[in-house]
């Protein structure tokens, strides 16, 4: 239908127009996540300063304590769902590898993802600093 040249040129403009469309959209994404940033930021300020005008300075310091331990609290939970789906990529891949090529040792390979999953687990259940 088109020809050798057309054929070209039609997917140059595809990989053309789809280039542009997905820059603008990171470019329009990134600068609408930091204007909802600055407004977060913006509405946490003017809560903290009527907070500390009504109840005071004690007030404020429990809010920005117990945001504090939230924040801790959910990187505590990231490390460990990070370790666990560690753990499951390696599990997963020693039982590909295993399947896939049986004479070798290449399951062995999946170890190196368990062991970072588990280094991941353990520091988040036993040395991961609690408040």
């Amino acid at each position: 239908m088109f020809g050798s040249a057309g054929a070209s040129t039609a997917v140059f403009m595809f990989l053309s127009v789809g280039a542009v469309a997905l820059f603008s959209f990171i470019a329009v994404a990134s600068w609408a996540d930091a204007r909802r940033k600055e407004r977060e930021a913006y509405y946490k300020s003017e809560t903290l300063k009527k907070l500390s005008e009504s109840q005071g300075s004690a007030a404020v310091l429990e809010l920005l304590r117990e945001e504090q331990k939230q924040a801790a609290a959910k990187r505590r939970e990231g490390l460990r769902l990070g370790g666990l789906i560690n753990i499951a990529v390696g599990v997963g891949l020693m039982i590909f590898l295993a399947g896939l090529i049986r004479d070798e040792r290449a399951y062995l390979l999946g170890v190196i993802p368990l062991l970072i999953g588990l280094a991941l687990l353990s520091y988040s259940l036993f040395m991961a600093p609690r408040e």
